[in-house]
């Protein structure tokens, strides 16, 4: 038995009706074998695993819900490629996993500028969100980043505020806050893009800004 074999193995020793029950009501539902593990539990398995970049490709093709989620948390950002990333976002079905994707693993790839500027304009709508939330991952985890690369993000925050799809109008306004809670500066660029989108005539735009200002002007 391989080592992702072992991990799936034991997942299901771990199975939730209920807790599945529980994501679905808050919007986790995957096409994957879904088990109702939660968080907790999963970082403690993932400890042992730590920077296991075979691993976690092992574990993702599973196609096991909570084992693409410790994927995320074993891989080494040094070692993902631009193709194993096209590969999982496309393979994302729900929030859950990809925040695990953007705000865990793919913020800390060299190529997260890029995949955040691309994936923003595409359609599929966690493609989308993934995008945002490579944007609003960067600014938390990638300190040496400079204001530049955050201000060059602000217009598509603003080109996507009139998304109104759930997941997409959360991960804009989630990049917009975390981006304004960066710095000094880039708080009063945001506040600026925030009111330039509560003027757009879109109800997702509308909420996107107040949401974002109520954070933000103090």
């Amino acid at each position: 038995m391989t080592a992702a074999e072992r991990i799936v193995a034991q997942l299901r020793t771990l199975r939730s009706p209920t807790d599945v029950a529980g994501q679905r009501r808050y919007g986790i539902t995957s096409r994957c074998e879904q088990l109702g593990i939660r968080a907790p539990v999963l970082r403690g398995i993932a400890r042992a695993h730590r920077r296991d970049h075979a691993l976690a490709l092992a574990l993702w093709v599973t196609a096991v819900h909570e084992a693409r989620i410790i994927a995320t948390l074993i891989d080494d950002p040094g070692q993902v490629t631009r193709g194993q990333v096209e590969r999982w976002i496309a393979d994302c079905d729900n929030w859950a996993v990809t925040d695990a994707c953007c705000c865990v693993l793919f913020d800390r790839t060299p190529f997260a500028i890029e995949k955040a500027k691309a994936w923003s304009r595409r359609r599929a709508e966690f493609v989308k969100r993934g995008g945002f939330v490579l944007m609003a991952g960067m600014a938390v985890h990638r300190k040496e980043l400079p204001d530049a690369v955050f201000l060059a993000f602000l217009p598509a925050i603003r080109r996507e505020a009139t998304d109104g799809r759930n997941f997409v109008k959360k991960a804009v306004n989630w990049a917009l806050r975390q981006i304004g809670k960066r710095n000094p500066r880039l708080r009063r660029a945001a506040i600026a893009t925030a009111r330039k989108i509560h003027q757009l005539d879109s109800s997702s735009a509308r909420w996107i800004a107040t949401d974002a200002l109520r954070e933000l002007v103090r």
